[in-house]
């Protein structure tokens, strides 16, 4: 699994992401940038969340914390305020089960002195043919490439 500092997270997204985990709001790390945190070699400029509730207080709450806000009432929610602006809220997964089948099947990767869940790279695959854009079909092959030399090292 690849460090976090290969998705290197400003100070106001690590304050968000630790408040988050703080007080046990539940959501998952999906897309290009949970890929990237398992070692696929790719690049993606933002860091998708999928929460099991948008109507959670405690995202306001923590992007308060960031020094900034949850915009909630925009479609999709976003997250707005310095060091925040790579963080996108993601509101449906396509081609993937509901939140909480995915949720127990995440991995926990560490992230400075927490930990978060992320969605595993076959599920990430599964997601990226099922949205069938054209972004997302040009980074199934990396994807690919990962999860098979994950594979090869015994990880999932």
């Amino acid at each position: 699994m690849a460090a976090s500092s290969d998705f290197p997270l400003s100070d106001a997204e690590l304050a968000f992401l630790r408040e988050l985990v703080r007080t046990g709001t539940r959501f998952l790390v999906v897309g290009v940038g949970a890929a990237v945190l398992q070692g696929a070699d790719t690049v993606t400029q933002d860091l998708d969340l999928w929460f099991e509730s948008l109507g959670d207080p405690a995202i306001a709450d923590a992007a308060q914390a960031a020094g900034g806000a949850f915009v909630s009432r925009t479609s999709p929610p976003m997250l707005a305020g310095e060091g925040l602006d790579r963080l996108d809220v993601v509101t449906r997964c396509q081609g993937l089960k509901s939140f909480a089948s995915e949720y127990a099947k995440a991995l926990d990767v560490p992230v400075a002195d927490f930990s978060i869940k992320i969605l595993p790279l076959d599920r990430i695959i599964a997601s990226k043919r099922a949205a069938g854009r054209p972004k997302d079909k040009a980074v199934i092959e990396a994807l690919r490439a990962a999860l098979v030399a994950q594979r090869a090292r015994g990880r999932r």
